[in-house]
């Protein structure tokens, strides 16, 4: 597993160079993978109206479920200042993790690239008391 959480993990640097943050001036990139095998990448695309910025991981998520992709198995993200290199963990924020909880199991591994490294959570630690759609 671990060759596949690096690839997913260096998937999500190079993600990082397509996003357009010119507000916050940070980059982030997501690579999700899927079941069926197939990788979506994605980079955060942010706004001068701040509420309509998108996550690299919502892109992501978005971009396999407008393709028929339900089946998730893990993600990768990666993010810092423009122009630096990744330095240290960048984790979803709480819009992108409740995302992550409505597509993804609780077991969906959540590598966290660290620039040489990465460290692997499952959604469940990283929301574990998420709105259900079962409580609707």
């Amino acid at each position: 597993m671990n060759d596949i959480y690096e690839r997913l993990a260096l998937s999500a640097m190079a993600a990082r160079a397509s996003a357009y943050s010119p507000y916050s001036g940070v980059t982030v990139g997501a690579a999700l993978l899927c079941g069926s095998g197939k990788m979506y990448l994605g980079s955060n695309v942010e706004n001068a109206s701040f509420s309509l910025t998108e996550c690299a991981e919502r892109v992501a998520i978005f971009k396999a479920v407008s393709e028929g992709e339900r089946d998730f198995t893990a993600i990768a993200i990666a993010g810092g200042k423009t122009g630096e290199e990744v330095s240290g963990a960048f984790p979803p924020c709480g819009a992108c993790r409740q995302v992550l909880a409505e597509f993804c199991r609780p077991d969906l591994k959540v590598i966290l690239a660290t620039g040489e490294d990465f460290a692997v959570y499952e959604l469940s630690e990283l929301l574990p008391h998420g709105f259900d759609k079962e409580l609707l």
